[in-house]
């Protein structure tokens, strides 16, 4: 999965326009170790597991294990595998392996590896997550789907169990560690002028698809909020981030959405099953599984995703604002004069987003106004800059 290195939010809509929009991802502590490269030898597969074998080697080539929901994703994935389609950016040797191919003896069961059958018996929608690039380690998942997208059918998704080098600004590299779950996937649209709100769709379908999946288990909710742009929230830590890139080919936007969220892993700040635990839950049974969140996240999105591009965003507005954190927040915001040589701070009140996805604030005169981040900060509520609405 890959972080921008720049901060800025997303450039103007225009057409034939590359766009980045702004993200940010859990700040993961790096790992002394992490999970080798496996052989297809190593590998064993059950229904609902997927398990590794107590001795494996590291190899140079990057294991990528692809897998349908139905027939129709299963030829695919055996197309992908027989031209040799999928590629890494950096020309790196992988080795792609058909789920159905993969040694079905046992192994030693290993709970940090993704359970492919588990997230497709969950998986119910039409379009999205239905076929699966699967690495128990690799470089980015966001790499992957962006650097193939034109072979990839439109939601397919890349789960990785480890993710070395997710980048974000100032060149920062962040290795995630086990317990995390990390996907990318595919979206393809039209109307460039809606492509910078894809991503606060995919914030709302997030924080409800952990609210669904603690419903489902008899757990109680967890109050995932979401930080402008697209920070996800816990409790006041933070738990997770999204990540959505652009470009534009053929009159299309290709865009590919990137997840991180703290499942299992209690470092560096907290995670889903650790709130849990704190809350009384510490013998409960099932804790939260990636697997089950990652399939009721593709259910919400699917849905949510059909009324954005029928209905707007507008129709979404109710349900976001209830679940982000800033309505009615008061910010510092900072304008220069005239003349350029001073700079004035002013309190604003935050009151929602406007059409083309920033903040919308009034000042304390009275005055609409767009809120844009200046660029400069980690904190994008520091240093925020506006522009008059007329």
């Amino acid at each position: 999965m890959f972080i921008p290195e720049s901060c800025k939010l997303f450039s103007p809509p225009f057409l034939h326009t590359p766009m980045l929009y702004l993200s940010s991802f859990p700040r993961f502590l790096s790992l002394k170790r992490v999970l080798p490269f496996i052989s297809l030898k190593k590998l064993s597969f059950t229904p609902n597991k997927l398990y590794l074998s107590a001795k494996m080697e590291p190899q140079s080539s990057t294991t990528l294990v692809l897998c349908g929901k139905s027939a129709i994703e299963d030829d695919i994935a055996r197309r992908l595998k027989k031209n040799a389609a999928i590629k890494l950016p950096d020309d790196s040797p992988v080795t792609v392996v058909l789920l159905s191919e993969i040694d079905n003896r046992g192994g030693v069961c290993n709970d940090d590896v993704f359970r492919v059958g588990s997230y497709m018996n969950s998986l119910s929608t039409s379009n999205f997550g239905k076929l699966l690039v699967y690495s128990p380690k690799l470089s980015s998942t966001h790499d992957v789907v962006s650097h193939n997208f034109a072979e990839l059918p439109t939601g397919s998704v890349c789960v990785a169990d480890v993710q070395l080098k997710g980048r974000g600004r100032s060149k920062n590299v962040w290795e995630s560690p086990k317990g995390c779950l990390l996907f990318s996937f595919t979206i393809q649209m039209e109307d460039g002028r809606i492509v910078p709100l894809v991503q606060y769709v995919v914030s709302l379908a997030m924080t409800e698809a952990v609210k669904d999946v603690c419903r489902r288990n008899g757990l109680p909710s967890l109050d995932v909020r979401i930080k402008w742009p697209n920070d996800l929230y816990l409790d006041g830590l933070k738990v997770g981030g999204i990540l959505c890139t652009s470009t534009y080919k053929s009159k299309k936007f290709n865009v590919s959405a990137g997840i991180g969220l703290n499942v299992n892993n209690q470092q560096p700040t907290i995670c889903l099953n650790s709130v849990l635990r704190k809350m009384g839950h510490v013998n409960v049974a099932p804790q939260l599984q990636r697997e089950d969140i990652i399939a009721a996240f593709f259910n919400k999105f699917e849905s949510y995703y059909d009324i954005f591009i029928s209905q707007g965003f507008q129709a979404l507005e109710e349900l976001y604002y209830k679940t982000w954190l800033h309505s009615g927040q008061q910010v510092i915001v900072q304008e220069k004069n005239e003349d350029d040589k001073q700079i004035s701070e002013n309190v604003v009140t935050i009151q929602g987003l406007t059409e083309s996805g920033y903040l919308l604030a009034v000042t304390e005169s009275g005055q609409i106004c767009e809120l844009h981040p200046d660029g400069n900060s980690f904190d994008f509520f520091k240093g925020l800059v506006r522009r008059k609405l007329a």
